[in-house]
């Protein structure tokens, strides 16, 4: 009891302390030696009213816009009062003092369409709800004239619905109590685990928002903390819970039964906590924080959910005991077959003639035929990988309930699709002579004209002070466009370098779009790195576990396929458009930059559970059998029901949040989800089984060197199994 009060006790204070001090999510990175950073250094530098981070108000009405110059002048002076406001563009005509009239802003041809570009000196989407109040107030006047007024880029960003994934957080609920229930039939088992998840995750997202109060995360964390502490917590939960009703029904006292599933079962979940939490930390081996901390979010929930199983979950279970079962559905059941240490069916000899163990024994007999099988299924899964491209997926995408969805639209058809993702061009020429800056000028412009991919590009102007040049870019496509990735490099790698050359000047292409662009190159070139890392990581997690070479390079391997396939999956439907409208998805889009890293990472994490669960038990049976054959259609015939109703509910819970309005919570759903099945089925039903059995009793070999330096790790508590069950059976 005194466990649950502290947990209770602990959700309440926690809750209360996020209402009162808990912070904000957003999208605000920096990637400080990128060229699109130093850019920026350079303007705020030089001419800090063109600096910072732009934002559009876009408007729109029938009439022409210049029929509102009352209130678009009285909505730029608002907007310029604002806190962290450092210039605001008026988008109609302006008189100067000698009464010449001047366009300088946004106003398309037919004058219906324009936008006020707002800069700010930090990312709007972190200066939370109360800001967006203000840019409201300030856009009054125009909305009470009946112009459409939308917010574009970072400002649009900030004033999108917050995420409430709900719907899909109670449709994983509920697949999650059917599996439970067909698979163990008792409610109270099927529901002891959920509310054992349910009151971790809460926990955990308390403890993250306190964490964003003083830490910047990206706007999808809590999603994706959300998404991993469900999965992660009912699985947990639930090997914990098989194994507790196993031992009642081997009449092991219910309170000798929670401490012996802890001690047991609860290994494999600590070393499965432990290699999820170390493969989200891994990510800050791309150097980059933002993605680091994305690692950081889901590793809140992985701590609580495995905190909430080793305490909560056997707290629970030895308040309730016996009656666990007592409200049943159909005959309980718990494990697939005789718990490891059953002395009575040991010494009976009496073979398994369960499904599982029949179809173990059909792959000993053809395991190279399930071995290609296997193999083939997940290589066509993973064809479409080869095509991946990365990029940023721009607002074009969102659902049209979104303002930014409706700036961006707005902004296509007045100006083109690529205005909504101006690129600026900085020419820091500081250390150039005053007589060699007029030729410079002019071989920048020349280098600058006939630029492929781009629509316009302003002539170079000089700040104030002299010493920069800055223009804009205009692409012929939207942003996420492929060809505005060509742009970008051709004016970063070719067009500004071929102009400054022989010169002291350093030029730079700088704003958001940019800025996403060097952030998609960099998660490009250390993607392969976190690949190797994290490969690694299995390997030594697995070798360190169960002391064998090839067991662990089967592993690491295997983790290959299982992501590749997951890969090609998520490729075929965003990318290539294959089923993305039917989600939600306005057309076809790039697979988001930081989308594979994260998947690798979490899908490592997650494969390694079933991975620790079902080799334990085949390696249990080798140490007691010698006989690698049998091994492999024990632990089969123990793990499937777990197991598989473990991955059914993990995937529930994933593909739920397909329904998520965020397209980076619909691929990481998707590619999570299509992961766990691959793995629950084609690698663990083929792949594993035969490769195993080909291994034979080489699997478990490892050098006597490499033998006497590993550490001995008891991952499923046998001693204490056999002494339990031992000791049930003398008092019976």
């Amino acid at each position: 009891m005194i466990v649950i009060v502290v947990w209770l006790a602990g959700l309440g204070v926690l809750h209360g302390l996020q209402n009162s001090f808990g912070g904000t999510y957003s999208d605000d990175f920096s990637l400080p030696d990128s060229q699109s950073q130093k850019g920026a250094d350079v303007l705020q530098a030089n001419a800090p009213s063109i600096g910072g981070t732009s934002a559009q108000v876009v408007l729109h009405d029938a009439k022409p816009l210049t029929d509102f110059t009352t209130q678009v002048n009285q909505a730029v002076a608002s907007l310029q009062k604002l806190d962290h406001v450092l210039s605001v563009q008026n988008p109609l005509p302006q008189t100067n003092s000698s009464g010449t009239t001047t366009q300088t802003g946004a106003l398309s041809k037919d004058g219906t369409i324009g936008y006020i570009t707002v800069r700010f000196d930090q990312n709007p989407s972190a200066l939370g709800t109360d800001y967006l109040n203000g840019v409201d107030a300030a856009v009054a006047p125009l909305r009470s004239a009946g112009v459409q007024v939308e917010y574009g880029g970072p400002l649009g960003e900030a004033a999108r619905p917050h995420a409430k994934d709900l719907t899909s957080e109670a449709i994983g609920f509920a697949v999650a109590i059917v599996v439970l229930v067909v698979g163990f039939g008792s409610l109270i088992a099927a529901g002891l685990p959920l509310v054992t998840a349910l009151i971790s995750v809460i926990v955990g997202l308390s403890c993250l928002s306190l964490l964003a109060a003083a830490i910047d995360f990206a706007s999808v964390s809590p999603t994706l903390a959300t998404m991993i502490g469900l999965g992660v917590g009912i699985d947990y939960a639930l090997f914990l819970i098989t194994r507790y009703r196993q031992l009642i029904m081997d009449r092991v006292e219910p309170h000798i039964a929670a401490g012996v599933a802890v001690t047991t079962s609860g290994r494999a979940v600590l070393v499965s906590g432990c290699t999820v939490i170390v493969a989200l930390a891994g990510l800050y081996v791309s150097g980059l924080s933002f993605i680091g901390r994305l690692g950081i979010a889901a590793a809140v929930t992985v701590v609580t959910a495995v905190a909430g199983a080793l305490t909560l979950v056997p707290a629970l279970a030895g308040l309730i005991g016996r009656r666990i079962d007592r409200f049943c559905l159909k005959t309980p059941v718990a494990e697939g077959g005789p718990v490891a240490g059953d002395d009575a069916v040991e010494k009976s000899g009496e073979p398994q003639h369960g499904f599982w163990h029949r179809y173990a024994k059909r792959v000993e007999h053809r395991p190279w035929w399930f071995l290609a099988a296997g193999v083939l299924v997940l290589g066509i899964l993973a064809i479409p990988l080869f095509s991946m491209r990365l990029d940023h997926i721009d607002d074009g995408a969102d659902p049209t309930s979104f303002t930014d969805r409706r700036a961006f639209d707005l902004i296509s058809q007045g100006f083109g699709p690529g205005a909504n993702g101006p690129l600026t061009l900085v020419v820091d020429q500081t250390n150039v002579p005053s007589s060699q800056r007029s030729t410079l000028a002019s071989n920048l412009q020349k280098s600058l004209t006939g630029v492929p991919n781009a629509a316009s590009i302003s002539p170079l102007q000089a700040t104030s002070n002299g010493n920069v040049l800055t223009g804009t870019a205009i692409s012929t496509q939207r942003p996420q466009a492929a060809d505005t990735t060509h742009l970008f490099n051709h004016l970063k790698d070719v067009s500004l370098p071929q102009g400054a050359k022989g010169t002291a000047a350093t030029t730079y292409v700088t704003g958001v779009t940019a800025a996403q662009q060097d952030f998609t190159e960099i998660i490009s070139a250390r993607l392969a790195l976190i690949i190797v890392v994290v490969v690694c990581l299995a390997f030594l997690i697995i070798l360190a576990v169960f002391r064998g070479l090839l067991v662990a390079l089967k592993a690491a391997v295997l983790n290959l396929f299982s992501i590749g396939a997951s890969y090609g999956v998520v490729v075929a439907v965003f990318q290539w458009g294959w089923g993305g409208t039917a989600l939600g998805v306005a057309g076809k889009v790039p697979i988001e930059s930081y989308v594979p890293m994260m998947m690798f990472a979490i899908i490592f994490g997650l494969s390694m559970d079933y991975e620790i669960f079902l080799l334990s038990r085949v390696h249990e049976a080798w140490i007691r059998s010698q006989r690698a054959e049998d091994s492999v259609a024990y632990g089969l015939e123990i793990t499937a029901r777990v197991i598989t109703c473990a991955a059914l509910i993990m995937f529930s819970v994933f593909a739920a949040f397909i329904l998520s309005d965020n397209i980076v919570v619909k691929m990481l759903g998707l590619g999570l989800a299509v992961s766990v099945l691959v793995d629950a089925t084609v690698v663990r039903l083929l792949l594993v089984p035969a490769v195993m059995t080909l291994l034979g009793r080489h699997a478990w070999w490892a050098p006597r060197w490499l033998d006497r330096i590993l550490p001995h790790l008891d991952t499923e508590g046998e001693a204490a199994l056999h002494q339990a069950t031992s000791g049930s059976a003398a008092k019976g």
